[in-house]
């Protein structure tokens, strides 16, 4: 994909002592977006986290899941350095160095593979529908027999934006770039569905976010 730009309050992090970023929003959304990766992870096995972001929420995984050997992913290589130091400075020892991953081109399920488990929060209304259907289908590929794909963020559902909130920050990022903002439901079932993945379950997250639990058939 393009290295796309977002409006400023799509990825607000703030520089921190030892090169870390921060991030607001991740250090609120970590303790839900926990319980529900807690419900659907594997006690063993691999997991990949797709858009790691600061690095805040794989650290905070790793701790809680300490079965589960985690390899964080970034196309920002600002975003990976910031990994990294979150990792270092935790001590954790169950998460790899931060790989290099745009997930919205073709060919990298086949790569890096098999994982019992994927999250990715907080992308896919700052991607484009194309690039949606290319990571879920890459995604799939990825995926262990069995493996599940646990997706957080913002969406429509029916069509529908539940709050003033939500109409006023898809309306900025389609105004930013008309190729993105928020996604259906039902269109990501749908493409899901198409390369193998099936909507499990679907629960309601703080700030009207969801969680979708996709598993791989």
């Amino acid at each position: 994909m393009p290295f796309r730009s977002v409006p400023g309050q799509a990825s607000v992090a703030e520089e921190t002592a030892g090169g870390k970023l921060f991030a607001p929003a991740a250090a609120r959304n970590l303790a839900p977006l926990l319980a529900v990766v807690e419900q659907h992870a594997p006690a063993t096995g691999r997991a990949l986290e797709i858009a790691s972001g600061t690095g805040q929420h794989v650290v905070g995984y790793a701790r809680a899941l300490p079965g589960l050997n985690w390899q964080p992913s970034d196309i920002d290589p600002s975003r990976r350095a910031s990994i990294d130091a979150h990792v270092t400075d935790a001590e954790v020892q169950n998460v790899e160095l931060a790989a290099a991953l745009d997930a919205t081109s073709s060919g990298w399920g086949a790569l890096i593979g098999p994982f019992d488990l994927i999250l990715l929060a907080n992308l896919l209304h700052l991607v484009s529908a194309d690039e949606v259907r290319t990571l879920l289908g890459e995604a799939s590929t990825a995926l262990a027999p069995g493996g599940r794909m646990v997706i957080y963020g913002p969406f429509t559902r029916d069509g529908q934006l539940v709050s003033e909130g939500d109409r006023n920050f898809h309306a900025a990022l389609s105004t930013h770039d008309p190729e993105i903002g928020y996604k259906d439901v039902d269109d990501i079932t749908t493409w899901a569905a198409a390369v193998g993945l099936q909507l499990t379950k679907q629960v309601e997250m703080p700030a009207n976010n969801l969680c979708l639990i996709l598993s791989r058939t």
